[in-house]
């Protein structure tokens, strides 16, 4: 039995819209932790919040760089 070839789960077709999507998202909650880091006072944060908003900014950012990446032909 001949081996089956390894493919992506997304159509090569869709890795322009996913890193424009996926960019976008995670520039805008970045953009939100900056807006809410310099406009609430320091004993009015919330760390979960800081944390949560962070780790989301930062998964969206890692999947459009990746998708970038893989748009422009550079295969990680």
């Amino acid at each position: 039995m001949a081996p089956k070839a390894i493919t992506s789960p997304v159509p090569d077709s869709l890795y322009p819209t996913l890193s424009v999507l996926t960019l976008a998202i995670g520039l805008v909650l970045t953009a939100s932790f900056f807006i809410y880091e310099a406009t609430t006072s320091r004993k009015t944060r919330s760390l979960a919040q800081e944390l949560t908003t962070g780790a989301v900014a930062s998964v969206f950012l890692g999947f459009g760089s990746l998708f970038l990446l893989l748009a422009s032909g550079v295969y990680v």
